[in-house]
């Protein structure tokens, strides 16, 4: 593969990895909301397709699946420092945890039961009051003794803290767009300080809280952000959606030219050290049409994937074909 298809800059630069992972034949996976991979650099791909939990080896080789019919719709995925694997169901108003073949441990929320906010929809705009676990939640990250932070979501404007075993601990959180306020706080992630990092994604933000909700500061600026991962050495790597898909009925871009999907990496400051993407030629290799999630594995390489039914009115996107899972491999 040529230079063309190499991105980023500085000790941040990645190849695409063609044709990974390798699907099973006559497998649709219909667009994938999330990736994460385990101790052993598997990937554990979720989809909106019929077998939501695919896994690969790190070369894109099919290892198994899980979780048929479990799902109303999934969301989001994130793995423990044991394997465990937590799934979000956004439309099933839930978080469960799994064993890494598949085995329910712990569901937190009433399945299929929203919490009320006076939401009538995914439309965060229907909000009326917060409310308590889940209406639409989005996202989980874990801390380092096992307490869960979990982002809720689409009918709510709450993070909600619990510890290790599902006891619900504290929330934080309301409509709007002050410190501390969510207009759909989308991606969640913890440094190795114990920082929360909130993808606040129709605010365009990334909002910085102490374990307890303390409000520590916010990166403006980024194009709406799904999702955030960060490494050992605190780099926070974030999956931009951008203004071209996916955009509320009634808002708009804040400027004709502004950018479609990306991918970006910033220092634990948040100062800029790369950025590719932009949704120009989103079915290119290293270009994005929506991305949603974002996960690295032990050598660095990431993994973006895409929702390019839902950001396109739950429709496939007319013309070439449009990819919903990356890999790029760190150089």
């Amino acid at each position: 593969m040529n230079d063309q298809y190499v991105f980023g800059s500085g000790e941040f630069r990645y190849r695409v990895v063609a044709d990974w992972p390798r699907w099973p034949a006559n497998w649709n996976m219909i667009e994938v909301v999330g990736v994460a991979t385990d101790s052993q650099d598997r990937a554990f791909v979720l989809s909106r397709g019929e077998h939501p939990v695919t896994i690969f080896d790190r070369d894109g080789r099919f290892l198994g699946s899980w979780g048929e019919g479990l799902f109303a719709r999934p969301h989001g995925i994130t793995i423990a420092s044991d394997d465990s694997v937590f799934c979000t169901d956004d439309f099933g108003h839930s978080i469960r945890k799994f064993t890494a073949d598949g085995q329910l441990l712990m569901t937190l929320g009433t399945h299929g039961v929203p919490s009320d906010t006076g939401a009538t929809s995914i439309d965060y705009r229907t909000i009326k009051y917060v409310g308590p676990p889940f209406h639409f939640p989005t996202n989980v990250a874990i801390a380092s003794n096992g307490e869960l932070f979990i982002a809720d979501g689409y009918g709510n404007a709450r993070i909600h803290r619990f510890s290790a075993d599902g006891r619900l601990l504290h929330s934080w959180g309301a409509p709007g767009a002050g410190p501390g306020e969510f207009h759909i706080p989308h991606g969640i992630a913890i440094d190795r300080q114990g920082t929360i990092y909130v993808a606040d994604r129709e605010n365009s933000r990334i909002q910085l809280f102490s374990p307890d909700g303390d409000f520590l500061a916010e990166w403006p600026e980024i194009a709406r952000p799904c999702e955030v991962a960060i490494d050992d050495d605190g780099h926070v790597f974030v999956a931009e959606v951008g203004y071209r898909a996916g955009m509320w009925p009634g808002t708009q871009a804040p400027h004709p030219n502004a950018t479609g999907g990306r991918v970006s990496i910033f220092d634990s400051r948040g100062q800029l050290l790369t950025r590719w993407g932009g949704g120009d030629t989103p079915t290119a290799p290293g270009d994005f049409f929506a991305p949603h999630d974002i996960w690295f594995d032990s050598r660095g390489d990431l993994y973006v994937s895409e929702v390019v039914r839902a950001a396109y009115g739950n429709a496939k996107p007319q013309g070439d074909d449009f990819h919903t899972l990356q890999k790029f491999e760190r150089l």
